[in-house]
């Protein structure tokens, strides 16, 4: 399926999962309010510049893409939710840890940045 904006694919989720996708977007948008909302790997994104941050609901849990890399604390503090890649997988069954959330979008943005 593909998606034109964050609004479509918001749309297309299952409404038990959509407030979890809303608070991510509002989480980056506050920390990062130079991004820009896009569709890439057809999932909701954000970019400035170059696209940093990638987020979706799936069956059981929401992923975070792509891996962070280079902030050891942090990588520490996500050792629970990352997969065999490094991706993240946040269960839909626990809490939403958005502040951790949102220090994957700010390192993300600086590992383009940098």
């Amino acid at each position: 399926m593909s998606f034109a904006s964050h609004e479509d694919y918001l749309a297309a989720v299952p409404e038990a999962v959509r407030p979890r996708l809303e608070a991510i977007q509002a989480t980056v948008e506050a920390l990062l309010p130079q991004a820009t909302r896009c569709i890439s790997y057809g999932m909701p994104s954000y970019r400035d510049g170059k696209v940093f941050f990638h987020f979706g609901a799936f069956k059981n849990h929401i992923g975070v893409y792509p891996p962070v890399r280079h902030d050891a604390a942090l990588l520490q503090d996500l050792a629970p939710y990352r997969g065999p890649k490094g991706n993240l997988s946040f269960p839909l069954a626990e809490p939403l840890p958005l502040d951790l959330i949102g220090r994957v979008a700010v390192a993300l943005h600086r590992e383009v940045a940098g």
